[in-house]
């Protein structure tokens, strides 16, 4: 790196996530020195702002990624596959919010108030966790760390730009047609979202659970190296626009009170406790909404095991649990000397 930063690209720049990514980049003052946005073919030519400038957008090649030294990742698993090892190959450092990577024992997954130390032994290939496993670790891990975790039970209640930006819009179009009385036409999702829960997030596999219920289950055990933990995942879409929220039921290792947990997560990175339920003070996603902290509150005792605690999780799905998390993983490849 010179004086004037890091050469960084953003590939799927036109996506939820990766418009995102470029915000955060100058939100947080990443030190860029030259910016390069790609995406598809069909994406080329359209121009996105960065600070005082517009920049063009490039269809993404095999060659396109030469010369840059941090590249973020938020195309799919299929494009990330293809361009990540090749990007890597050329010297660059890939965070990628894909699925592609993440259960790879080769390749660290990551969040930065979690687990930083397992960046030391990246190969230039790092990945993002998915966005409902970053919130809800971000708010055990000081738990964890106190009491210790046998078990986890997790209900999601995911918005829809966790689909991405069609699926924003499809919500958008259905209430504005139930107002006026209009049949609500649907392409994103199976079934009409407005007004409704689909216990659907992800393919159905053999066992029951879908993949997003899976990967919470997985990504989970492999962040907090304890392949021992018990995780049973229900994720659900909502009728949100932006914020995932979770109802958590975590098995203690130890006894833990609401109250002792309230002032560990109060002191732990990331985090705001909301948590006055007698002032209607809890967390909700208009609170999450555009912010970068994972929001705790209604923590109690659970009253179905001996040592457990439940809690109610909420933070921005398209920042926090995306964006955000690749950038403070690209911050901490700076600060370290990683790259």
């Amino acid at each position: 790196m010179s004086s004037e930063g890091y050469h960084v690209a953003v590939v799927g720049a036109t996506g939820a996530v990766g418009t995102m990514m470029i915000r955060i980049l100058e939100e947080r003052n990443f030190p860029v020195r030259s910016l390069r946005l790609f995406a598809s073919s069909r994406s080329a030519g359209k121009r996105l702002k960065f600070k005082d400038t517009e920049i063009p957008v490039e269809e993404l090649k095999e060659s396109s990624l030469r010369g840059v030294e941090i590249a973020l990742f938020s195309a799919g698993a299929s494009v990330s596959r293809t361009f990540g090892p090749v990007a890597v190959s050329s010297g660059c450092v890939v965070v990628d919010n894909s699925s592609a990577f993440r259960m790879n024992p080769e390749i660290p997954l990551v969040v930065p108030e979690v687990n930083p130390h397992s960046l030391k032994n990246h190969r230039g290939l790092i990945s993002n966790p998915n966005c409902s496993t970053i919130q809800m670790v971000v708010a055990l891990k000081p738990i964890r760390d106190v009491a210790g975790i046998k078990r986890i039970v997790v209900t999601t209640f995911q918005a829809v730009s966790g689909t991405g930006q069609r699926a924003v819009v499809e919500l958008e179009q259905q209430v504005k047609a139930w107002v006026k009385g209009e049949s609500m036409e649907r392409s994103v999702y199976p079934h009409q979202i407005a007004f409704n829960c689909l216990p659907h997030i992800g393919s159905f596999l053999d066992n029951g659970y879908t993949e997003e219920e899976m990967k919470m289950v997985n990504e989970t055990r492999k962040i907090f190296e304890d392949p021992s933990i018990a995780v049973s995942a229900t994720t659900v879409r909502v009728p949100v626009f932006y914020g995932h929220s979770e109802s958590v039921n975590v098995e203690l290792k130890s006894p833990l009170s609401p109250e002792e947990a309230r002032n560990l997560l109060a002191k732990a990175e990331g985090v705001t406790v909301i948590d006055d339920p007698k002032n209607n003070l809890y967390p909700m996603p208009i609170h999450a909404a555009g912010q970068d902290k994972t929001m705790v509150g209604r923590i109690r005792k659970d009253l179905s095991v001996e040592h457990g605690l439940s809690m109610w999780i909420v933070a921005d799905n398209v920042r926090k649990g995306a964006a955000t998390n690749a950038v403070q993983i690209a911050e901490i490849l700076v600060r370290d000397g990683m790259i």
